[in-house]
């Protein structure tokens, strides 16, 4: 199984601290939504009819116990209290509000 390193783990949160950014700039008007979506993409971030699906990848489809638990609290705490794993081996949760997709980023 895929272990992160510190490496890992200060690559993600500057990455949510970036995705925050660019969040808070498009929700204000700042950041059109066409420069937006390269942005929202990259990050995992899809805008469906009735709300944005996250795709969280799984490296080599594996989960610590403590990983599993990470995403049932945000299933619990910003979704609908479930996720759905793909058989790309994803983990999708298709109802968080974008406004709080960066507070979801820094909890991976």
């Amino acid at each position: 199984m895929y272990q992160y390193t510190d490496f890992d783990r200060q690559f993600v949160h500057a990455r949510a601290a970036q995705f925050r950014d660019q969040l808070e700039r498009n929700l204000r008007g700042e950041l059109s939504d066409d420069d937006f979506r390269p942005l929202r993409l990259q990050n995992g971030w899809y805008v469906q009819r009735h709300a944005p699906m996250a795709r969280i990848a799984v490296p080599y489809g594996e989960l610590s116990s403590r990983q599993l638990r990470q995403l049932a609290k945000i299933a619990r705490e910003f979704d609908r209290g479930y996720a759905h794993f793909t058989t790309r081996q994803n983990c999708q949760f298709n109802w968080i509000p974008l406004p709080q997709s960066a507070d979801v980023m820094e909890l991976l």
